[in-house]
């Protein structure tokens, strides 16, 4: 997500998150593992997995009404007499576990569910819950996040907590698992939700979508987008590259989008394939503080738009995610910096390669910034206070460049290569990458990351 501000280092906009409360028992039987993040202790259960949600969603824009049956497939890790999912605002029309009629228990943030018999170890079992109600953003410390209302349609931005505001889930950026969702809504409107449109199907003034996310995907990094939006190409060839765009900013956005394709190719070359089918991005047609990425899936306001390719830089981040965020996406929260460390440092390099600022100078001026401002952030484990700070995704960049300097341009860029091919698909921390960057330099880097990541001083800019 592209936090970070286009000059200076003052925060933007409003980052997504909400207040942590002190954490439960997660409604697993007694002794069970808690899955949870140490940022965000309410959210996340323990004592399963989940590998598939079935959503069929049915919207109504006004007056912002949905009704959803939600199928949810997992696993039991341990034997389970009850066990929760995490879940908003909705009114719960009933609950059942492997076609059986199970108690439950709402509150605002967890449902507890107590099956009809206990579920043993090893055991795959399957949840459907039915609800409805008008969907409300998470409130929080940071704002609000999740489903959201736009002047004509919705949108759902959810990082990184903002997922049981639309669908019962485990809500933990490791819980890792595949979907189908299908959308119902009136006609006029588009949906495009994260992930392949399977198919389209048209009723009496309402059309059903269907789509399927194959690769395992962090609940937060699902999105549903509905407006009226015109659907365009942003390149022939290559990775699929579509965009839905509010006419009346049509031609603004052939600009400002006009060297998509150059960008894609640009970062798989540095970083690899593209990690997933295609590349959907939405501009929804109301201004938004910040982009957003999901997976397969970049969100812009109207704002973003100007036909001068002013936010061309965010475009960059947007897309460098869904290798650093989406494809590689971080074990729990403290490690941040993998998503926006990398994503800002791609920024920095397609400057180089296009005839901007060069990467070295774009450091040394962003250092200069970060030189500047108090030294209070631990990059490797900012808080969930600093998450977000532009401090993390800069010094986080620059990291990314000393490391670059240490090692030397043709291993850097085999490191980078082979970190997110091997760890496709999966979750990453900043242990796992600072073993895997060794691997590729000739002498110890230990006193190179404890400097940046973990230390609060800055150390000197890497030549």
């Amino acid at each position: 997500m592209a936090r970070q501000p286009d000059r200076g280092l003052a925060g933007r906009g409003r980052p997504p998150g909400m207040t942590p409360k002190a954490p439960g028992n997660g409604g697993a039987s007694p002794g069970a593992e808690r899955s949870t993040d140490p940022y965000l202790p309410r959210h996340g259960n323990g004592g399963y997995r989940v590998l598939h949600y079935d959503l069929e969603l049915d919207y109504q824009v006004p007056p912002n009404r949905l009704a959803g049956r939600a199928t949810v497939t997992a696993v039991a890790g341990q034997a389970l007499s009850r066990f929760t999912l995490d879940l908003g605002r909705f009114r719960i029309q009933g609950v059942r576990v492997d076609g059986r009629p199970a108690k439950f228990d709402h509150r605002p943030a967890k449902l507890q569910i107590r099956p009809e018999r206990p579920i043993a170890a090893g055991e795959t079992f399957r949840v459907e819950i039915r609800y409805a109600g008008s969907p409300v953003p998470i409130s929080g410390r940071w704002g609000e996040l999740g489903w959201e209302e736009l002047t004509d349609g919705a949108l759902v931005a959810s990082q990184p907590n903002g997922s049981p505001s639309w669908f019962p889930c485990n809500d933990h950026p490791a819980a890792k698992a595949t979907f189908r969702v299908a959308l119902t809504t009136a006609s006029p409107y588009t949906v495009l939700v994260t992930g392949d449109l399977v198919s389209r199907r048209r009723g009496a003034g309402s059309t059903t979508w269907v789509y399927e996310r194959h690769e395992p995907t962090s609940p937060y990094l699902m999105s549903v987008q509905i407006g009226r939006y015109d659907l365009v190409d942003l390149a022939v060839g290559g990775v699929v590259q579509r965009a839905a765009i509010p006419r009346a900013v049509r031609a603004a956005a052939a600009h400002d989008f006009g060297r998509h394709g150059e960008i894609m190719e640009v970062l798989q070359r540095l970083f690899g394939p593209y990690p997933f089918g295609e590349y959907v991005v939405v501009v929804a047609d109301d201004d938004l503080d910040d982009p957003v990425e999901a997976q397969g899936m970049a969100v812009f306001g109207r704002n973003h738009v100007d036909g001068r390719r002013t936010h061309e830089r965010l475009v960059v981040h947007e897309l460098a995610h869904q290798w650093f965020g989406n494809s590689l996406t971080v074990a729990d929260w403290r490690h941040i910096w993998l998503n926006e460390g990398f994503a800002t440092y791609a920024e920095w390099l397609w400057s180089g390669v296009r005839g901007g600022l060069p990467t070295d100078a774009l450091a040394a001026q962003w250092y200069s910034r970060v030189a500047a401002r108090p030294r209070d952030v631990v990059v490797a484990d900012p808080g969930i206070d600093r998450m977000f700070d532009p401090i993390v995704y800069k010094r986080g960049a620059l990291t990314v460049h000393a490391l670059r300097r240490q090692v030397g341009e043709e291993p850097f860029f085999a490191l980078l290569r082979s970190w997110v091919a091997e760890h496709r698909h999966a979750t990453v921390t900043t242990g796992e990458f600072r073993a895997h960057a060794q691997r590729f330099a000739r002498q110890p880097l230990d006193g190179l990351f404890d400097a940046w990541l973990d230390s609060r001083a800055l150390p000197p800019f890497p030549r």
